[in-house]
């Protein structure tokens, strides 16, 4: 099963996070199917690829928690049609 979740990058104290679709067997920083955002929580700044996301959750991708509560606060899944 393939899960969109967040990867760390960065240094510390100066992280972000890129939102990837990976399997949900797989560590935190294993190999990513595919890059479908990004999320910077010291500026709250949030990039995602709308297409990549509806594709990924119409295919029956569980996400986890964090992105879900970051795809809300985007309105991602309003846009889209998904309710939560």
């Amino acid at each position: 099963m393939v899960k969109p979740r967040l990867r760390r990058h960065g240094r510390k104290q100066r992280v972000t996070y890129r939102i990837v679709a990976i399997n949900a067997q797989s560590r935190r920083e294993g190999e990513t199917v595919k890059e479908v955002g990004s999320y910077n929580p010291r500026k709250e700044q949030t990039q995602l690829d709308l297409s990549a996301i509806t594709a990924l959750l119409g295919k029956g991708a569980q996400s986890t928690a964090t992105v879900r509560d970051i795809s809300k606060r985007a309105k991602v899944l309003e846009q889209v049609g998904i309710n939560f």
